[in-house]
């Protein structure tokens, strides 16, 4: 190990060793599946300290999360901490980012409790270790087809409407846990149906387990604030179970055939073993959806949260090596009875403020969940739900950014819409369908957008001056000028025939070209290029020429394969130049030069053929 002060990672020039010839050995291939080896070229006695500190600091809070999230789809908790341990340690091992910390979390575990709702009670947890199967399936699939940077074309206002969403139901859900009311309604009943059929159960509340709940959020709050005060990070999670778990005990409040509390009740004393996750083809089809969605879900959650460390920590971020990593947690977690897990924002936050300084951090925390487990997994028999309900609470309440809501609803329409839509159909529909809704709907938005193609009319001004066309200004029916901007790809194809059909009513028995400037133009693929072809061929019948002036290299490359050159004639194409707008002009010039004398009455160019032309953007 490097004793040196150097505590950069050595992991953000991986990726680029051996890349110079184009091949890597393959010592280089491995550091660069696992960043947090390669991390070690460079490891400093220094990083071991701080990482080790960050790492206990993330445990500290792990632990209880790790109980709590497995509570959400009704799981036993043993099997979020075995996901605090497995899931953080593999993705750490292979995280691009140095301070992600990967593991239950509570979004993912909310839409694992959608999934699996359905499934009988006996099956629920073959179905939770089957869907982080599927879900790492899916994300390594995603990885290996190079699609991860896809993650960049949907709009963050699809995780805003679905944290929103998420945070609402949560809050929802874990009411009955806070305030001891027996579950209601059937298991195939809607959510609504089952939170209004528990709660008009009011004369059963159970008021010790509601006071230790609430009891729970006003302690954590306060701690909270005592925290910030003294300016250090207190594991407050871990206290207010502990102080809870104490009371039980002291009171023997867990005792006789009803006890006055509901405790989580024992945990093994051992670590989860290797086991194949049963793979069963009719639950593999009933869980293919909602594993998709998750799994969209996650990549989104990590890659978000990964940008941002990053953006924080200036570092080098490998998108795809990203999600390599989520996709291989969860697949090495399905192994070990693992619950499906993400980047969490809590303990990557807390990961960083503590001052991890690379992938090893994660790897401590796992380790000391791991010890935690064995050494105190007798004491959390005296756990009670009411106190994970009030932690579940406060984490629904965190979950939400305030801020980035009030953001995405205030700024446009299209961001409004996303965040309502997909929040509402979390709600109404089930929260992995609204990932789906919200991802669809934000593609949809964005092609509707992508798909307009803009249309400007030029003139030429007495004075010589090419501009955009104002009402005021005279128009020469000899010689047209327009400006085309926009994607042309197939969804454009509308948007450029109306343009064209415009062009068309435009032009007059007396027009003798057109002058259409494509510089702005972008990704024109054959539906397009064949309403071009169609439009000139219609201009040709009526006597006009359509000349095409700032054709970049790749728009002309596609109009000479596709054989529109041949229709135009090469004359007609005058290609982008290094001067600006000087393609333009000299498009004009040529095709004022068609006209010999037939000018108009305002023409600028009836006096004289080689007078300068200017162009005023």
């Amino acid at each position: 190990m490097d004793s040196s002060a150097n505590d950069k990672p050595a992991n953000d020039n991986a990726h680029a060793r051996g890349e110079e010839d184009g091949k890597a050995t393959p010592g280089e291939w491995f550091f660069r599946l696992a960043p947090a080896i390669d991390s070690l070229r460079s490891y400093s006695w220094r990083s071991l300290r701080l990482d080790l500190f960050a790492g206990l600091t993330v445990a500290a809070v792990a632990v209880p999360q790790a109980m709590a999230y497995a509570s959400i789809p009704q799981l036993p908790v043993q099997y979020g901490l075995y996901t605090a341990i497995v899931m953080t340690a593999v993705g750490a091992l292979f995280d691009s980012s140095r301070q992600l910390i990967n593991g239950p979390t509570n979004a993912i575990c909310i839409a694992l409790a959608s999934a699996i709702a359905l499934v009988p009670e006996g099956q629920r947890l073959q179905a939770a270790i089957l869907m982080a199967f599927l879900i790492g399936i899916v994300q390594t699939a995603i990885t290996l087809l190079r699609l991860g940077d896809l993650s960049r074309f949907i709009s963050h206002s699809v995780i805003v409407g679905f944290t929103l969403g998420a945070a609402i139901l949560l809050a929802l859900d874990q009411s009955r846990n806070l305030l001891g009311l027996p579950r209601a309604g059937e298991l195939d009943d809607h959510f609504l149906v089952r939170f209004y059929l528990t709660m008009i159960q009011v004369e059963r509340i159970n008021w010790l387990a509601a006071g230790i709940g609430f009891g729970t959020i006003g302690l954590a709050l306060l701690l909270d604030r005592l925290g910030a005060r003294l300016r250090a990070q207190l594991p407050v999670f871990l206290i207010v179970v502990a102080g809870t778990a104490g009371a039980v005990w002291f009171f023997n409040w867990d005792q006789g055939e009803n006890p006055a509390v509901e405790v989580i009740g024992a945990i093994p004393r051992e670590l989860p073993s290797l086991e194949l996750p049963a793979l069963s083809w009719p639950m593999i089809r009933q869980l293919m959806s909602g594993a998709l969605a998750i799994a969209v879900l996650g990549l989104l959650e990590a890659v978000a949260m990964a940008k941002s460390i990053a953006a924080r920590t200036q570092q080098k971020l490998d998108v795809n090596q990203q999600c390599l990593s989520e996709g291989l947690a969860n697949l090495a977690g399905s192994f070990f009875q693992c619950l499906p897990g993400s980047g969490s924002l809590t303990r990557s936050a807390i990961n960083v403020q503590a001052g991890a300084v690379s992938q090893w951090s994660g790897i401590f925390a796992a380790l000391a969940v791991a010890l935690t487990v064995l050494v105190f997994a007798p004491f959390a028999r005296y756990i009670p739900r009411a106190a994970l309900a009030g932690i579940l609470l406060i984490s629904a309440w965190r979950l939400v950014d305030r801020k980035q809501l009030l953001y995405h609803l205030r700024t446009t329409r299209f961001d409004m819409q996303i965040v309502v839509a997909t929040a509402l159909a979390a709600i109404a529909v089930n929260i992995e369908f609204c990932i789906l809704i919200g991802v669809f709907l934000s593609v949809a938005l964005y092609v509707g957008r992508a798909a307009r193609v803009h249309l400007t009319e030029l003139t030429m001004t007495p004075e010589r001056v090419i501009r955009e066309r104002v009402a005021s200004d005279p128009r020469c029916d000899r010689i047209l000028i327009y400006g085309i901007e926009g994607e042309l790809f197939f969804g454009s194809a509308p948007d450029l025939e109306k343009h064209f059909a415009t062009i068309e009513k435009r032009a007059g028995p007396r027009t003798r070209a057109i002058v259409l400037r494509v510089k702005r133009v972008r990704n024109s693929d054959a539906v397009c290029l064949d309403v071009f072809d169609r439009f000139i061929a219609r201009m040709r019948a009526r006597g006009i020429q359509v000349i095409l002036c700032g054709v970049r290299h790749d728009f002309a490359k596609v109009i000479r394969k596709s054989g529109l050159q041949d229709s135009l004639g090469k004359e007609n194409i005058f290609r982008e130049q290094e001067a600006t707008f000087s393609a333009t002009l000299a498009a004009i010039r040529f095709a004022y030069g068609l006209l010999r004398d037939d000018f108009c009455s305002t023409c600028p160019r009836r006096a004289d053929d080689e007078g300068t032309l200017y162009y005023m953007i």
